[in-house]
């Protein structure tokens, strides 16, 4: 396949890497993003994402084949365009405004031959029903026929040191085989190994599948927590010794909720559909999203009984939360259970203090003071919340420290330590 100009509709947490990752294996890229503010930090090499350092970004920028834009018009000639927006809900409905923006958006440049990609994680169906439509609008062609249209689930898992872009096998699939082929050769330059599907439907739902699947079995985890709490069993050596299994059985862990992009939303849009297009309920989805969204207010009670066992009331408590982002070694806040938490505690009357050493300060929830871990910011809490269990904590210091832990990851030991 014989393309140089590449087109990165979005350059946050899936975009960013994609683009730079192209830049390495030989492509011309054109980032787009409509956030003026991150254009310009990325054309002066400043990352906001973890899996793509300082480093790494001015090399794509020396090689004057990376450029971040916030105009369109910079896509002309492309041949190999990938939409990476956000799809978020709204109102628990499917929001696809982003990728109707970008398909209107670049449509008036697609050109006989070009290959257009969706990664954002959608319903099945999106691709073919409504960037097809939307592209053949604007740029008066066809596809199959024309220009070649695909789509390639995201996979990115920020903050994995293991499972990278370009070791990550990649599905992939087109409206008709011969843009399968377009798109698999495309990733082919990107990453190891590529995972071809006989249908964009087919790529579609098995994002969808691989959300679910992780966000139904950490809502079984997370109710488990909660009953074997009261039932007085230790859940995390129950987990531990099933896992010695050697079959049967995938260790997942408790936790104080669900974040970012993909399980507080991806499960919602294969529900919405199943009720819009069958008429029937997703049970497990709707009882997982139940269960992992009330885990926030289940960390709450569990603060305010420790600190009523110790005759201290919520109310004009001094406490600290390590982690904000949602899950460890990012910064990443997306729909963060602990903003949740941080806000409900507020609401009783809290004072709250949190060390979050990667999350941008405008992301961080009113009221929030931000501090160092230290012995004296330990001490003088009256309760610890582990929330988010990034490697950087030195969690010796708080078990020797606080006067009473919480622990919602299982990283503490102690006799003040109480986990989830």
């Amino acid at each position: 396949m014989d393309c140089q100009k590449l087109v990165v509709v979005g350059q946050g947490y899936v975009g960013l890497p994609l683009a730079i990752r192209a830049v390495e294996a030989g492509f011309d890229v054109v980032g787009i993003d409509l956030d003026e503010s991150r254009v310009k930090r990325l054309a002066s090499g400043e990352s906001f994402v973890e899996d793509i350092p300082a480093q790494r970004l001015d090399s794509a920028l020396d090689t004057r084949r990376y450029h971040p834009t916030t105009d369109y018009a910079d896509a002309a000639g492309f041949d190999v365009c990938v939409i990476t927006v956000p799809t978020p809900l709204r109102d628990g409905a499917p929001d696809l405004s982003h990728i109707e923006q970008a398909g209107r958006a670049v449509g008036p440049y697609v050109r006989p031959g070009c290959t257009v990609i969706l990664e954002s994680t959608t319903y099945p169906g999106t691709t073919e029903e409504l960037l097809r439509r939307l592209l053949e609008a604007a740029s008066g062609l066809q596809s199959p026929g024309d220009f070649h249209l695909g789509y390639s689930p995201e996979r990115i898992d920020p903050g994995n040191p293991h499972w990278r872009l370009e070791n990550t096998p990649k599905v992939v699939s087109g409206v008709d085989e011969a843009a399968r082929r377009q798109v698999d050769g495309f990733y082919r330059r990107i990453v190891e190994r590529t995972v071809p599907v006989g249908s964009t439907r087919v790529a579609e739902l098995t994002k969808l599948i691989e959300n679910t699947f992780r966000q139904v079995n950490i809502a079984l985890v997370n109710e488990l927590a909660v009953l074997s709490h009261e039932l007085g069993i230790d859940i995390w050596q129950a987990i531990d010794a099933a896992a010695t299994k050697p079959f049967g059985f995938m260790s997942f862990r408790p936790g104080p909720g669900v974040g970012g992009h993909c399980l507080p939303i991806d499960p919602c849009y294969l529900s919405w559909q199943v009720k819009r297009t069958l008429g029937r309920q997703f049970r497990f989805v709707e009882l997982a999203n139940d269960i992992n969204h009330e885990m926030p207010q289940h960390v709450v009670h569990r603060v305010m009984a420790g600190l009523n066992q110790r005759g201290r009331a919520v109310n004009g408590s001094r406490l600290l939360l390590l982690g904000l982002a949602y899950k460890k070694n990012t910064g990443d806040m997306r729909d963060s259970p602990a903003v949740d938490i941080t806000r409900r505690l507020q609401a009783l009357g809290a004072e709250v203090r949190a060390v979050e050493p990667y999350a941008e300060s405008h992301h961080i929830p009113d009221g929030v003071v931000v501090v160092e871990l230290t012995e004296r910011e330990v001490r003088a809490a009256d309760a610890v919340v582990v929330v988010t269990d990034h490697d950087a904590f030195d969690y010796d210091l708080v078990a020797r420290a606080a006067s009473h832990v919480l622990d919602t990851r299982h990283r503490c030991q102690g006799d003040q330590v109480e986990r989830l």
